[in-house]
């Protein structure tokens, strides 16, 4: 007999968790990434008046929407520790986010829309933000200790796929061309209607993919599961203090892995970050062949996700891991010392190869180390997991443009992305892995 709420994994339901990855493509692609936040700093801000620019604000929009994920990821993750939560808490962050995002295409361009425009996309950031916590705890509930990197990569790999698709839906039928008319829809690009109507897609493809996981994760936990008490505001957070302290005490090694992972998975996330940047300044990429980069880049994460997570399931998460943070800082150093277009695509998609992998068993490493506390850990978990995270996001940033700086070259910003790699890849040899987990 398993725990409460944990569930022989069947396919259906594997299906429905990890199409929800697919739908949030929607946050991270469409508004964070490439779509809304290019057409609030480039269009909407244009003719901004004072000395801050619309990229100025855009970072401090988004440094305080991570703030408040790292504050409220915690509260999320006490109050998900029961399986009955998760459903309905994911259901509210992601239907906001769904409103929020359709609520873009009211953004017109004028600098008065910027303010509002930021508000949307910092408030839509942190819903997908948050949402992941009630979403990961869920892995466990789908999967079982022999088959979760897998499950797991296949979700990876399934936000690939959406973003893949979902980018080529926005760019072939809203943005193509350079005319008054853009796409195959043929859209008018004046006052950003083109992206405003894509804007109403990106919330629909949220809403369409959710809907499996929100229809059918109430019948997901057992029987058995106890009601778990009520907690208020305060409440959560004394009993978050109390889960932490505790876990301190009984086994450091939890709370050194999420430190950790916090720092690999931010060099990470600084590779997808600042890669297009280095293409185009560096290595001689077009603006149009860094859209097609980043679609190839997305299938090649997905790829490695999957064979990731097979790899998991074989040799352990850490090995994974491992394994890698040194292939991935091996092809930075190689990058730094080549130049041209081929060695960007060649170390480039050699990266993204290896993103997939690391992130998904970091995840599954967190589940697997939470459940080897005691049962109904994994929403704190992955509470705790996300605010981390986002407590150390500046870190690749900062020393992207430290290195940058200081060898007055863009070139050496990989430099600075490689670093955060090698400390990661140091503490994670720290973190001690029970050899039944390794």
């Amino acid at each position: 007999m398993g725990a409460p709420g944990v569930v022989k994994s069947g396919r259906s339901r594997i299906v429905a968790w990890a199409l929800w990855d697919t739908g949030s493509a929607a946050v991270g692609a469409i508004v964070v990434t490439f779509v809304f936040s290019v057409y609030l700093t480039s269009s909407v801000g244009q003719d901004l008046p004072g000395a801050t620019s619309p990229a100025s604000w855009l970072g401090r929009t988004l440094a305080i929407s991570g703030l408040t994920v790292a504050v409220v990821a915690p509260l999320i993750g006490v109050w998900v520790a029961a399986p009955h939560r998760r459903r309905v808490t994911l259901a509210v962050l992601t239907g906001a986010a769904a409103v929020l995002i359709a609520s873009m295409s009211l953004i017109r361009e004028a600098p008065a829309y910027l303010a509002p425009g930021l508000v949307l996309l910092a408030l839509t950031a942190a819903c997908g933000e948050l949402a992941s916590v009630p979403y990961n705890a869920m892995l466990q509930q789908v999967s079982t200790p022999q088959n979760a990197g897998r499950i797991s990569g296949f979700g990876w790999a399934a936000g690939y796929a959406g973003s893949v698709v979902l980018l080529l839906l926005v760019y072939v039928g809203f943005i193509a061309g350079s005319g008054p008319e853009r796409g195959l829809l043929r859209l008018p690009a004046e006052d950003g209607q083109n992206v405003r109507v894509a804007m109403l897609l990106a919330a629909a493809w949220l809403a369409v993919f959710a809907l499996p996981l929100l229809f059918s994760a109430h019948r997901w936990a057992g029987v058995e599961e106890a009601p778990s008490p009520r907690l208020g505001l305060f409440g959560a957070y004394r009993q978050l203090w109390r889960d932490i302290t505790g876990e301190w005490h009984r086994d450091r090694n939890l709370v050194f892995y999420l430190v950790a992972s916090a720092i690999f998975r931010d060099g990470l996330a600084g590779v997808f970050a600042f890669g297009a940047v280095l293409g185009v300044s560096v290595y001689g990429i077009s603006s149009g062949d860094v859209l097609i980069f980043g679609v190839v880049a997305s299938v090649v994460a997905a790829v490695g996700a999957v064979a990731g997570g097979l790899l998991d399931d074989r040799i352990g998460s850490k090995t994974v891991i491992l394994g890698s943070l040194m292939a991935m800082i091996a092809a930075g150093i190689t990058l730094m010392a080549l130049s041209g277009p081929s060695a960007f695509w060649a170390c480039g998609l050699l990266l993204c190869l290896f993103i997939g992998p690391a992130q998904s068993s970091a995840r599954t490493l967190l589940l697997r180390l939470a459940q080897e506390g005691r049962d109904g850990f994994e929403g704190v978990a992955f509470g705790l997991y996300t605010m981390t995270g986002r407590a150390v996001s500046f870190l690749a940033p900062w020393l992207f443009s430290v290195f940058v700086d200081v060898f007055h070259t863009d070139r050496a910003g990989m430099g600075g992305l490689c670093t955060v790699l090698v400390i990661g890849l140091l503490a994670m040899l720290a973190v001690r892995v029970p050899r039944r987990l390794a």
